[in-house]
Parts: C-alpha cells; structure tokens; sequence
C-alpha cells in the first residue's frame, strides 16, 4: 500500500525543483507524490518503468500497477523515463491505456536516489612483529 502524503513527510522527502527524476536514478520502493494542475497522484516505483500509482478517481483511485513512460514538454516531446515539474506525466495501465496528466506543479520524493557505491574498507593497519 502506498503512503500518505502525510507520511511521505516522515521519510526525508524533498522537493524535487532541480531538474528531471530520472527513474534509472531510483531505488525500487521510492515514494514519488507528484501534485498537478489538476490531482494529486502517489507513485510507487517498482524497478524498470513499472509503478503503482493513485490519485485519478477514474483511472487509479487506488493503488494500481503500470508503466511510466515519461514526461511530455509543450511541444510534445516525450522525456523517456523522467519526471519533471512544468511537464505531463505519460504512463501506461493495464498496458493498454495511456493517460496523461495534466501540467506537473511539485515533485516530492522518499528514499530518492540510488545510494551511493561502498567505498572499499581503509587498508588494515599492518601488522607488528
């Protein structure tokens, strides 16, 4: 089940005002609250383009799996795998009907990014004989 927006708030979220989410960047299990022109949808990210997404009464009232396909500039250009504020979110349920959104007014994210690498360990102090 998905969060609450109320939760998300728990979670280290932030706003996302610098740029495009790039889904390749995500963890699976990253919350993505995606407020628009017009609804305010949550999204589970679940590796690859696949999502559970709600927000729409129609369409996704309740969690629902699908596939995200990206983010749709003015000119129609879609931004493969991205999700950017002053764009459409394009995505895919029942891998038949596409629904887009209206303009995307604020991004938050929980667990955002990729964690970084683990460095190696420090070398081991030698040993004294």
């Amino acid at each position: 089940m998905l969060a609450s927006s109320d939760h998300l708030a728990g979670l280290g979220d932030r706003n996302w005002d610098h740029g495009p989410i790039n889904l390749q960047d995500l963890r699976p299990g990253t919350l993505i609250d995606v407020e628009t022109k017009s609804r305010h949808y949550r999204i589970e990210y679940l590796g690859g383009t696949a999502i559970r997404i709600s927000g729409h009464p129609d369409y996704c009232p309740t969690p629902t799996p699908a596939h995200l396909h990206g983010s749709i500039a003015n000119d129609g250009t879609l931004e493969f795998g991205q999700i950017e504020s002053g764009m459409k979110l394009m995505f895919l349920l029942n891998d038949n009907r596409p629904v887009t959104t209206s303009r995307i007014m604020s991004v938050r994210v929980a667990n955002p990014v990729r964690s970084q690498p683990a460095s190696a360990p420090p070398p081991s102090s030698p040993s004294i004989q």
